[in-house]
């Protein structure tokens, strides 16, 4: 597999009050397990930072004009009780954007098989109209919009491992089935969203876990929830909301993976896109806030994604 690796040294710049889970470091650690020999053939590129405007593929303009109007000079502004914003914070936003849009003209284009996109801020608390947990912009929505708006995709499948349910994606295509969401997440956790009755057109398919579940439970989330609603889809392009704060280490939550569960979902996910999307699967980070556990995990989500 051709595998494109985005990043960019501006997401460091997106700073945070000390103590905030969502900080630089994560991105630091990342940079230094991909400088292993094992990612030697990753195809590096830098994630450009995309037009203001291409966030009004999810968001509406009067969204874009209030967290332009958030960002500070100096110092910091609250966007809401955890989400902040730093002078650069909307350049590493725009930036996070860029990346998940140029890894999607990179698979459409057969550039590259799959991608993986580790930028800050995360995006999958963004609704259509609000920003919360440390999101300014829903990538994930922007760039299953733009592969539609772009290539035609008719379909697309977003899957969602991050231990917190991704409200803003599900916000954003609730009534609108040509997206498919589809979301394991610990249940009672923030932000209190991703239960099983929450289906949408027909088109969102969440599996909520318990505190203290594990390998076990989260692979027949997978196996009995998730894959066959993917499988079923036949989506033209697969993107994977990533966080890994469902491994055990993590703060913020209490469920107990190891880097093993992630290199095995991510190779479920890659055998239906050999199947019915021509390969093409975009990875974007979103959680994980334990540096060990973050490094394990997307180590281990790559080395699936350039090995197939």
């Amino acid at each position: 597999m051709t595998t494109y690796f985005y990043s960019n040294p501006i997401c460091l710049e997106h700073i945070v009050p000390p103590g905030h889970p969502e900080r630089p470091d994560r991105m630091k650690a990342l940079e230094a397990v991909f400088e292993h020999e094992h990612f030697n053939t990753l195809v590096r590129q830098i994630a450009p930072e995309a037009a203001a405007e291409a966030v009004l593929l999810a968001h509406p303009e009067s969204y874009l004009e209030r967290i332009r109007a958030a960002i500070p000079e100096t110092g910091f502004s609250k966007i809401d009780s955890d989400t902040t914003a730093s002078p650069r914070s909307m350049e590493a936003a725009l930036i996070s954007v860029g990346g998940a849009m140029a890894a999607v003209d990179a698979v459409f284009r057969k550039e590259a098989d799959n991608a993986f996109v580790a930028t800050r801020p995360p995006g999958h608390h963004a609704e259509k109209n609000t920003s919360m947990g440390f999101c300014l912009f829903n990538q994930a929505a922007i760039a299953a919009r733009h592969a539609q708006k772009v290539y035609g995709a008719e379909r697309v499948a977003i899957i969602d491992w991050d231990v917190h349910h991704g409200n803003g994606t599900q916000d954003i295509f609730y009534d609108d089935d040509s997206v498919i969401y589809c979301s394991t997440h610990q249940m009672p956790l923030y932000p209190g969203t991703g239960a099983l009755g929450e289906t949408g057109k027909g088109n969102i398919f969440n599996a909520p876990l318990s505190a203290n579940d594990g390998s076990d439970h989260f692979r027949e989330a997978f196996r009995t929830r998730i894959l066959p609603a993917v499988l079923e889809a036949h989506a033209d392009l697969i993107i994977i909301s990533a966080g890994f704060d469902a491994h055990h280490r993590d703060p913020l939550a209490e469920i107990n993976l190891v880097a093993d569960d992630f290199d095995w979902a991510t190779g479920k996910l890659m055998e239906i896109a050999g199947r019915h999307a021509g390969n093409r699967v975009v990875s974007l980070l979103e959680g994980g806030y334990d540096l060990v556990g973050l490094a394990e995990s997307a180590a281990a989500h790559v080395i699936r994604l350039k090995e197939g």
